[in-house]
């Protein structure tokens, strides 16, 4: 009898200590079921905000890819008035190069139109380069230099221009950042990017807004990065190859 006893007793101890344990496991399992459930609601969140992010980015890439587009049209129609300045020239000199007649006027209207290009480029040099033409203007009407020495020089100035379309390199010149003038290093994409670094450092690029331009300076580490490593690559007379670069350029509004 006191065999039977102490069996149920064990039996009772056994049968409370499983379901004990079953009980503490299943909570456990709760637990670990909560814990999925929440970690996968928190996924679908970021799913969801990874799909907004990428829309908004889409939006921000077509606007990009649109104001580029429309710039760099708009470099190509330069580039066409240039090439057809310098037909008109070379049709006028045609005309009247054996006539004899007086080529100051015609000399004048084409180094005009020059300047009107170069001030409505990229903002590289613009002041030396206006300078030039305003030498080559001076220097004949006070007879220092012949018609046709006048004529030869503006020649190559348009030359130049259309050499500028294709030049990549690094530089340096006088700009204005924040509103202080700096002696900087531009590097010089064609005719369609400027990128600087000034001697403290300040990295940016060449902006368009309307008709004027303006030299802003970037503060993202990326984007300095990005800047720094184009001028490495230059230094290192690499110019072709694939450039992760800030969106710099010479767009109306662009930031």
């Amino acid at each position: 009898m006191g065999n039977f006893k102490q069996l149920v007793f064990a039996s009772t101890l056994i049968a409370i200590t499983s379901t004990s344990l079953i009980a503490a496991n299943n909570a456990e399992m709760i637990q670990s079921i909560m814990k999925l459930r929440g970690e996968v609601e928190g996924l679908y969140g970021q799913i969801d905000e990874n799909k907004d992010n990428y829309k908004s980015k889409m939006k921000s890439y077509a606007m990009q890819v649109a104001d580029n587009e429309a710039q760099i049209n708009r470099k190509d129609t330069a580039l066409k008035v240039a090439n057809a300045e310098m037909k008109n020239l070379e049709k006028i000199i045609a005309d009247k190069g054996a006539s004899g007649n007086d080529l100051t006027p015609m000399i004048a209207t084409a180094l005009n139109n020059l300047a009107r290009i170069i001030k409505s480029g990229i903002p590289f040099k613009v002041d030396d380069r206006i300078a030039d033409i305003e030498k080559i203007k001076a220097d004949l009407k006070a007879g220092n230099i012949s018609q046709e020495k006048a004529l030869s020089l503006t020649w190559a100035s348009y030359d130049d221009v259309l050499r500028m379309t294709k030049e990549i390199g690094i530089f340096k010149q006088q700009i204005s950042v924040n509103g202080e003038e700096k002696l900087a290093k531009v590097a010089k994409i064609g005719s369609v990017m400027l990128f600087f670094i000034t001697p403290d450092e300040q990295m940016g690029y060449a902006k368009r807004s309307g008709d004027k331009y303006s030299f802003v300076a970037v503060d993202d580490t990326k984007s300095k990065k990005e800047i720094h490593d184009l001028f490495d690559a230059l230094l290192k007379q690499i110019r072709t190859g694939y450039f992760s670069l800030p969106n710099a350029l010479l767009v109306s509004g662009a930031k």
